[in-house]
């Protein structure tokens, strides 16, 4: 189900592109607008990962280097029959997680020093379990494309916001929208789009928390995990770029930023509530000791 809604509300934003370019521009514009984002996505399935890595100065965990975080990845990977991702180190106090990665071949999995001063070697391994299924159930490509095509909107609406304060369009040659018309799509769309774009991430949140914890055997460790996350970004707050936001486990904003608003993570009583419940299913002595 959650794969089919994500495919739609992929399309609803593809659509929504190619629907402000023709306003803006008739034919020529919309012509104008899937150039653009095909351009966007060639660069974002390509490089995405190593641009973000970049952007928060992650360096590579060596062999040998942060034993724990390596026991964790080499089982996981195992019950997940995942090829090995590369594993990095950012040194940052909040504490936090993301996964990167045009497909499991090509993935990264990075965690903050932070992540790893406050969670036990269980909690940590229900962290990574859940970064594993986002590799696992290929959400890292699907988010990647939707930040993308929400960037496009962004940028094409900021366009017509200009086109319509100093009068521009070509709504006499090619069919392109009245000023007005320009102003409004200026307004709405990037509302609409980062509504379809929390609506996917947050879809696979909870996809990636029910896979991890059926891989690791184990639910309420990363229901533990998620607790301590939570408390540990509002005391450690740091400034995170709003479009790799929905990359993390939980949330980067603290309660007090506006950003939450908007955010791309389920709530995480939710997210909690949900796992508490699975613990049911899931059988807390699967996993070996190795990782503990």
């Amino acid at each position: 189900m959650n794969a089919i809604k994500t495919f739609l509300l992929m399309a609803v934003l593809t659509i929504l592109v190619i629907f402000i370019g023709q306003m803006m521009g008739g034919t020529s514009g919309m012509m104008m607008a899937c150039m653009i984002a095909g351009v966007m996505n060639f660069v974002s399935y390509w490089f995405s990962d190593k641009i973000v890595l970049m952007m928060y100065k992650a360096r590579e965990i060596k062999p040998g280097e942060l034993p724990r975080v390596h026991r964790a990845v080499q089982y996981l990977v195992l019950q997940a029959k995942l090829p090995m991702p590369r594993l990095y180190v950012i040194d940052s106090p909040m504490p936090n997680a993301f996964a990167t990665g045009r497909n499991p071949q090509h993935a990264a999995i990075a965690v903050t020093t932070g992540i790893l001063d406050i969670l036990d070697d269980k909690e940590l391994a229900g962290v990574i379990a859940h970064e594993l299924s986002h590799v696992k159930n290929r959400d890292i490509l699907i988010s990647t494309l939707a930040a993308t095509a929400a960037g496009v909107i962004f940028m094409l609406a900021r366009m017509a916001q200009f086109a319509a304060i100093f009068g521009g369009g070509s709504r006499d040659r090619d069919g392109g929208g009245s000023p007005l018309g320009m102003l409004m799509i200026a307004i709405v769309a990037p509302l609409a789009a980062m509504i379809i774009q929390m609506a996917i991430s947050r879809s696979r949140e909870y996809q990636a928390d029910a896979t991890g914890a059926r891989m690791m055997g184990d639910s309420l460790s990363l229901a533990n995990a998620l607790r301590k996350l939570t408390l540990g970004v509002k005391q450690h707050p740091v400034e995170v770029n709003p479009t790799t936001a929905h990359m993390f486990i939980v949330s980067p904003f603290s309660g007090k930023s506006m950003m939450t608003l908007f955010s791309t993570h389920p709530p995480m009583e939710e997210r909690i509530k949900r796992l508490e419940a699975l613990a049911q299913e899931v059988n807390p002595y699967a996993a070996p000791k190795i990782i503990y």
